[in-house]
């Protein structure tokens, strides 16, 4: 049998979701379709690529084989469609963005009006969550990463650094014994990541601020975390730049515990010099350029 091509579009979407109705989200058909594709390829290639279980479907050692030569197509189609495709062609389609959650929702999501008006043409994706996305595996074509990569076929640039505070709600501060110094902050809750669901690092703050005290309210989402902040909940380190939204979040102990971290733009090599990615790109560096101040 002719191997048909197409079928490894559906061999990675399975390989990289895990299930056959991920799969059939992410590519917009019914898992029906995606079934009957793997049982094709399966039988051109005389090969099991998939153990099946309840669990879902994991890849077999011709998957992991194959699964090398598929994503090394996957890269050189995109290539070829970058330097053939003239570029009003190429600022067409989707671009996922992944990003932190604060700022996806706090800066980039209320700009990207201005890109769609830019580029009518594109389909923007924009996955606002604490995670670290896999470029490799296509879970995003940009992704926005407190942390530079090491490894990997991967190219980033600096967007900014950004400080952080201790911040508290104006009501909770009046209602609560005066802070003066870092010893006044043991009558008081604290909110912060929940320990063993941090992503990055970086994101352990009160590790190097407050010498590993453990807060007492605690969220995957720094979103959660600020609502819960503003509502009295406790104390919080929070992005100047979200915190400055709210005029009743006021700093506790400024010239003591603050911190500075740093945005990436992250892209795999093989989608860099695609016209809709470094479109995408650009728009989100001149954006942080243009307001700077906000997150210093």
């Amino acid at each position: 049998m002719e191997l048909d091509w197409n079928d490894l579009r559906y061999f990675l979407a399975v390989a990289r979701n895990g299930r056959l109705t991920a799969a059939a989200r992410f590519l917009g058909v019914d898992h029906a379709t995606v079934s009957r594709r793997m049982g094709s390829l399966e039988r051109t290639l005389d090969s099991r690529l998939f153990e099946r279980s309840p669990r879902g479907y994991a890849l077999t050692e011709a998957g992991e084989r194959l699964l090398r030569y598929a994503e090394r197509i996957e890269s050189s189609v995109a290539e070829m469609q970058n330097r053939i495709s003239g570029e009003n062609l190429a600022l067409s389609g989707a671009v996922r963005v992944g990003a932190p959650d604060g700022f996806g929702a706090f800066f980039l999501a209320p700009r990207l009006g201005e890109l769609m008006r830019l580029y009518p043409g594109l389909e923007l994706q924009v996955v606002a969550m604490p995670r670290v996305f896999s470029l490799s595996k296509r879970e995003a074509d940009i992704a926005i990463s407190l942390a530079r990569p090491r490894e990997g076929r991967l190219v980033s640039r600096k967007l900014t650094d950004y400080r952080l505070h201790l911040y508290g709600a104006r009501d909770y501060l009046a209602a609560h014994p005066a802070i003066e110094s870092r010893e006044d902050l043991a009558g008081h809750a604290l909110i912060g990541y929940i320990s063993d669901l941090i992503v990055v690092p970086e994101l352990d703050y009160f590790e190097e601020t407050l010498g590993g005290r453990q807060p007492s309210l605690t969220s995957s989402n720094l979103i959660a975390q600020m609502r819960a902040t503003q509502a009295g909940a406790g104390l919080c380190i929070l992005p100047d730049f979200m915190a400055r939204e709210d005029p009743d979040l006021i700093q506790v102990l400024p010239s003591e515990i603050g911190l500075t971290r740093t945005f990436w733009l992250i892209v795999h090599a093989d989608l860099r010099d695609t016209a809709r990615v470094r479109a995408v790109g650009d728009f989100i560096a001149d954006q942080i350029a243009a307001e700077r101040e906000l997150f210093l």
